[in-house]
């Protein structure tokens, strides 16, 4: 029964150890703007070019697929 105690006891500490490191880390957010970022990077997947290879990816993919696929 002591040993399960002692695990039990570990297993508390540590699990209270990661929650602080957890949420200490919440603290230091410098951006918030979340639709800003979310913005930019719609942004630059379109003007970076990555739209295109992305359909295009889609579409052979779809292709390979009925080619392969039976019935």
């Amino acid at each position: 029964m002591e040993l399960l105690n002692d695990q039990l006891f570990s297993l508390v500490s540590n699990l209270h150890e990661h929650i602080t490191f957890v949420a200490s880390n919440y603290t230091n957010v410098r951006d918030a703007d979340l639709l800003g970022q979310m913005q930019a990077a719609w942004n630059n997947f379109v003007t970076s070019g990555q739209i295109w290879a992305t359909l295009i990816g889609i579409i052979i993919g779809y292709m390979f697929k009925s080619l392969t696929s039976y019935g």
